[in-house]
């Protein structure tokens, strides 16, 4: 894998990030603290307030992640 995508996220790191591709449900926010871990990974932003995938994050779901590909296996 490109070092420059390659994230080993945790599990709910992973949901999270799936969770930020689309609108925010009502009654669903993210885990603020994994969201903070996601912008310190450069995966996500906050903007307005509100937490949003970065053109990386999005790069990083497309790719996946290789501890869930081991899980898969």
């Amino acid at each position: 894998m490109n070092a420059e995508f390659d994230h080993e996220l945790t599990p709910d790191q992973w949901e999270t990030l799936k969770a930020l591709r689309g609108p925010v449900r009502e009654g669903r926010r993210p885990n603020g603290f994994i969201v903070e871990q996601l912008v310190a990974l450069g995966l996500a932003v906050i903007n307005d307030g509100a937490a949003q995938i970065t053109p990386d994050g999005r790069k990083v779901l497309i790719r996946g992640s290789s501890r869930l590909l081991d899980v898969a296996a």
